[in-house]
């Protein structure tokens, strides 16, 4: 069973390797989540067996200083649901008779009597003043599975920087390389950039209104993806802008290689999505969410990439973009055919 939080997308973005892959060896898949997230890997997997798990339904401020108490106030919800998929998790396993679990940021989707991984590129959480903490926190439910799956590479070359490193580790680590559902095709560019939009609300829609303001009127193709999964896709033209609600499979990876650039948050999974697809990127992180601005100012320190505050935004800082040096990496499946193993 492949259970992806449903935190944005880009937890069942990076599920949809992972099961490509069990699928190749022959294993039998079942999804597990919620929301929008499941809705996703309905539509990118429709004969796979699906299952509906409780939702943490975790929103963010509107204001980023406004972050981490409302976060906090939030934690009775999501100790809730965290409980509430603990029992839903005992019953599939039961009566789905599961051979192995792998929960990408699911705390509660384990189980003591079959192997059961947990997927993550946090070993660290920077939460500022009490990272020492989160991170204690993070490390601690991480020691209740079998194993923990990072979406990296252990040496150099990496993307996530000091947050897939621990040192001393009380768990089983396992480094399976980047994850991406994307892979790079020689394309002639459409696009000059590709807006792909993702995470929680309110801060998607805040980017959303942001970004179509910023290129009303712009003189080149520009492809928006709003990430609003619906039942229906949509596509809207407004001048040069080619917009959807959401893309997905084959035609989202075509679209992308057909773009000389990309903007989108400094969420993981796109930047692994990115250096997949061996692009140029621009990123925005999500105001007050430390991961992502760490993982932005990491990218942008190494020529990497460019980035701004969603505050700063503005198509003036789009100018030297082509001077970075974009991201990159091989992915490879060899890697986890191995850790397959498991189960």
């Amino acid at each position: 069973m492949v259970a992806p939080l449903n935190w944005g997308l880009g937890h069942a973005t990076r599920s949809i390797p992972i099961i490509n892959e069990l699928l190749r060896n022959n294993f039998d898949v079942i999804i597990a989540s919620d929301g929008a997230a499941l809705e996703l890997l309905k539509l990118e997997f429709p004969n796979l067996e699906n299952h509906e798990l409780p939702s943490y339904n975790i929103k963010y401020s509107a204001k980023k200083s406004f972050f981490t108490p409302y976060l906090l106030l939030q934690t009775p919800k999501i100790l809730s649901a965290i409980a509430k998929e603990k029992k839903a998790t005992t019953k599939l396993v039961s009566t789905l008779k599961l051979s192995g679990i792998i929960s990408d940021n699911r705390w509660g989707v384990r189980s003591k009597k079959i192997p059961s991984v947990i997927i993550t590129h946090q070993l660290k959480v920077l939460s500022g003043k009490t990272t020492f903490l989160s991170s204690k926190i993070q490390q601690n439910i991480i020691s209740k599975f079998t194993e923990c799956w990072v979406p990296d590479n252990e040496e150099e070359p990496n993307l996530s920087g000091v947050l897939g490193r621990i040192d001393n580790s009380t768990f089983p680590i396992k480094y399976i390389g980047a994850l991406s559902r994307f892979s790079k095709e020689l394309k002639t560019n459409k696009y000059k950039y590709g807006i792909i939009l993702s995470g929680p609300e309110p801060q998607r829609s805040l980017l959303e209104s942001k970004l179509l303001k910023e290129f009303e009127g712009f003189a080149f193709p520009v492809v928006f993806i709003k990430g609003i999964v619906e039942a229906e896709k949509k596509q809207t033209k407004i001048g040069n802008l080619t917009i959807y609600n959401y893309l997905f499979g084959q035609e989202l990876q075509t679209v992308l290689n057909q773009c000389e650039y990309i903007i989108c948050r400094s969420g993981y999974s796109s930047i692994m999505d990115i250096a997949s697809l061996q692009k140029k990127a621009f990123l925005i992180p999500t105001p007050g969410q430390p991961e992502q601005e760490y993982l932005a100012c990491y990218l942008l320190e190494k020529g990497m990439i460019l980035s701004a505050t969603q505050e700063n935004f503005n198509l003036e800082l789009l100018e030297d973009l082509g001077k970075t040096k974009g991201l990159r990496t091989d992915l490879s499946t060899n890697r986890l055919s191995a850790v397959f193993a498991l189960f």
